[in-house]
């Protein structure tokens, strides 16, 4: 019989009830800490916002306020800016600062000469003062040509800084005041980036608060921290983690359609079953890798995934998981990543004829429908929840929060980023 994929925890009791009755395993795990519990810090709960959301997904920062989501968030990274080898650029100047058809997020219209996300996000931050929001900047061969020599970091973060924070956009344009830091989003720094990376960092640092002083501020700094020990490996984390408020902890990706084989795309913990575990693919290797190099436990803020990866060809044994695969499975014409193998959480509340499948070694979740054999792997809000357990519990203390990549895919209500919000309360 097939089963609809219900979004609500009251809808699924049994499945939650069965993942409510892990945790005293879970929090039994060696690699855990021997005193669980809250701490008195607060968690960060980040999300990303795209500025290409508002084209395709038709999704606006004023959804975030709309449905509620902004109530929930302590971060918002906005990506991207771009890194090119001699300062930052604007990705879009249409949909950053010059659209002035976007929907106002406090009712009241834009005025200008600020429009675009930027507006929107000035608007959000006045609503929410307590809101910190980020530009996340992006170009692994900007970053890398940049960092490359003394007088290039410099002049670069010099630019990133005017332009994004004191937010000097265009002659007359400003949009001073939105942006609370800087997030690297460098994919990925090689072997020969390394000490570079580093160095870039600290003259970010250096300069943010120098800014900072004189601003009676303290700005942001954040990077995002590759899942796997292939690219990790090319950073010198201990030191990076010095220079930054926190690590945007890559918790997602582990598994895709660059493989022909089905896997977890964003699991917990290894399973000696999965003929890829000595690739060290999933969440708690990544962790520790993290916390054994030297980077304290809050530094690191877990990424969440509101989207789902999958595949076709995929035989009904072991519920289509570990199976080998005749390519990505399609997507619904209603999606707008209108990607094969790729598709929204909105998306995935909405198939019919699937059975969700829970794995207990791993704590993650799948769909397979046997009838097209199509295999999905995604989170829903009983991993989710698991994994701000995990969050709260793998260190004293507790790690330092957990993200969403990225806002715009997660369900009308913003079910995953409020299951998040709730977990780590």
């Amino acid at each position: 019989m097939s089963t609809r994929v219900y979004v609500g925890l009251p809808g699924r009791v049994l499945t939650f009830f069965v993942a409510s009755l892990l945790i005293p395993i879970f929090l039994a795990r060696p690699s855990l800490a021997n005193e669980p519990g809250h701490d008195k810090k607060s968690k960060v709960v980040g999300g990303y916002f795209e500025e290409w959301s508002i084209y395709f997904a038709g999704y606006n920062i004023a959804n975030l306020q709309a449905n509620g989501v902004a109530d929930k968030l302590t971060h918002l990274t906005y990506a991207f800016g771009n890194a090119t080898p001699t300062g930052c650029a604007i990705a879009d100047s249409w949909a950053d600062y010059q659209d002035p058809y976007l929907p106002s997020v406090s009712g009241t219209p834009y005025a200008g000469p600020l429009y675009g996300n930027f507006a929107a996000l000035q608007q959000l931050k006045r609503l929410h003062p307590n809101l910190k929001v980020e530009i996340s900047l992006s170009g692994a061969a900007g970053f890398s040509a940049a960092a490359s020599s003394a007088q290039g970091r410099e002049a670069f973060v010099s630019s990133c800084i005017d332009l994004f924070v004191k937010g000097n956009l265009a002659p007359g344009v400003s949009a001073a005041g939105v942006f609370d830091g800087i997030d690297v989003d460098w994919e990925f720094p090689t072997a020969t980036d390394t000490v570079n990376a580093t160095l870039l960092l600290k003259e970010f640092r250096k300069q943010l608060d120098a800014l900072g002083k004189a601003n009676n501020k303290h700005y942001l700094l954040t990077m995002f921290g590759p899942a796997g020990q292939q690219n990790f490996s090319n950073l010198q984390l201990a030191e990076v983690g010095r220079q930054l408020d926190f690590f945007n902890l890559q918790g997602y990706d582990y598994h895709g359609t660059w493989e022909t084989s089905t896997n977890h795309a964003s699991p917990l913990f290894d399973d000696k079953q999965d003929p890829a575990a000595s690739d060290n693919f999933y969440i708690e290797y990544t962790v520790r890798s993290y916390l054994e190099a030297g980077v304290p436990g809050e530094k690191l803020v877990l990424g969440i995934p509101t989207y789902a990866r999958g595949w076709t060809g995929v035989t009904k044994i072991n519920d289509g998981l570990y199976q080998p695969s005749t390519g990505p499975a399609p997507f619904p014409s209603s999606d707008y990543l209108q990607t094969p193998g790729l598709i929204t959480y909105l998306t995935v509340t909405g198939l019919t004829g699937y059975t969700t499948h829970f794995d207990e070694r791993r704590l993650a979740v799948s769909l397979y429908d046997p009838s097209t054999q199509t295999f999905w792997s995604y989170d829903d809000p009983v991993t989710v929840w698991l994994k701000t357990v995990y969050v709260r519990t793998r260190v004293p203390g507790g790690l330092g929060g957990a993200f969403i990549w990225a806002l715009k895919d997660d369900d009308a209500n913003g079910t995953i980023t409020k299951t998040t919000a709730a977990g780590l309360r």
